[in-house]
């Protein structure tokens, strides 16, 4: 039989380029499928909001130091303003972390809903401060007894308010954080009704 010569391109040509095309090709055809139709650019076009939104929190990055300063400063203010309109309204989403969750609320409902000894110390307080200066012995001895008086009337007070409200806070909330709700009544039940933060939301009377 005769026998053909192979051609010399055949026979050294590079067995490395035969492997590269193919996944060359593969790898053109991936990119084309993967590819968003809708793009040129391989990825989709942001709507038009986002991109508005983007420019302007772009826009209103400051820039440099004496900016952030005065845009912190302007959120602080902010933050302060919404905390003091939630402290007068009762907005519990910015009350501040000691006022917040249900156990906090019914502790301050319990106290706001019922006559405390301790509301009318400060009244009572000027009232003997005035008759311990009076020069009357008579007088002065009275003073001394109503010092006593009001004190044990609010120490009793406020065991007995303290055991009451203990008990209904885990009859109403068994399962929830209830740690220092009692103190936090009890502080709030030394203050004047209407000095009181946040503002009382229910009447005296009503059950909380």
């Amino acid at each position: 039989m005769p026998v053909h010569p192979l051609p010399l391109v055949f026979v050294f040509r590079s067995r490395a380029k035969e492997e590269k095309a193919p996944a060359a090709k593969a790898g053109l055809t991936d990119s084309k499928q993967t590819r968003d139709p809708q793009a040129p650019k391989g990825r989709p076009t942001p709507k038009r909001s986002e991109a508005q939104s983007q420019r302007r929190s772009v826009a209103s990055t400051p820039t440099n130091r004496k900016d952030a300063a005065k845009r912190q400063r302007e959120e602080r203010r902010q933050a302060m303003d919404r905390q003091r309109k939630a402290l007068a309204g009762g907005d519990e989403r910015y009350l501040p972390a000691r006022d917040k969750g249900p156990v906090r609320r019914f502790a301050r409902d319990w106290v706001d809903s019922r006559f405390n000894v301790a509301e009318f110390f400060l009244p009572l307080a000027v009232v003997i401060l005035v008759l311990s200066v009076v020069r009357v012995p008579a007088i002065q001895s009275i003073a001394l007894l109503l010092w006593l008086i009001v004190i044990v009337l609010i120490v009793l007070d406020a065991a007995v308010s303290g055991f009451r409200l203990k008990k209904r806070l885990a009859e109403r909330f068994p399962d929830a954080n209830r740690r220092g709700a009692v103190a936090y009544a009890l502080m709030r039940s030394l203050q004047m009704r209407r000095l009181r933060l946040p503002k009382p939301q229910v009447k005296r009377g009503e059950r909380p």
